[in-house]
């Protein structure tokens, strides 16, 4: 099976820029109810994953849980605590159960290391689940 019949696409896919405010990241988690959300730089290349973790962390080691003192700091400075490992558009589905156990989604990038959305690990068992059953209609990932 293709990894791209589990594929959310970048344009359905929150996501910060590396040389956005802290305050920025805070916002767009908090507005979307995300726990992480992928990094990219300014070429569209996937970075890394920025978690609630990594920001609370910075924010109470730097500004003293101060978000008015971090309002103009680049979310680049934030240290990742987890490394979100993405796949490649051609990976095999073994490797990409492999690395779905590990992390609630998978960035998914192109030859260029381009970002180019995400696999979420429900969207994966979801599929598992209803092969399980026999279900003659398998559901869709986004369904």
């Amino acid at each position: 099976m293709n990894i791209l019949f589990f594929l959310t696409p970048k344009s359905e896919v929150a996501h910060v820029y590396n040389d956005d405010t802290l305050r920025q990241v805070l916002e767009k988690i908090e507005y979307h109810k995300y726990t992480a959300i992928p990094m990219l730089n300014k070429n569209g290349r996937y970075v890394g994953t920025v978690t609630e973790g990594d920001l609370l962390r910075f924010i109470k080691e730097k500004y003293s849980l101060n978000l008015k003192n971090a309002e103009d700091c680049a979310i680049s400075r934030v240290p990742l605590r987890w490394k979100y490992m993405p796949v490649s558009i051609d990976c095999d589905m073994e490797d990409l159960v492999e690395v779905a156990m590990k992390q609630n989604f998978v960035p998914v990038v192109d030859d260029a290391d381009n970002f180019i959305g995400i696999i979420r690990r429900s969207d994966i068992l979801k599929y598992c689940y209803a092969k399980s059953k026999g279900e003659s209609r398998v559901l869709t990932a986004h369904s």
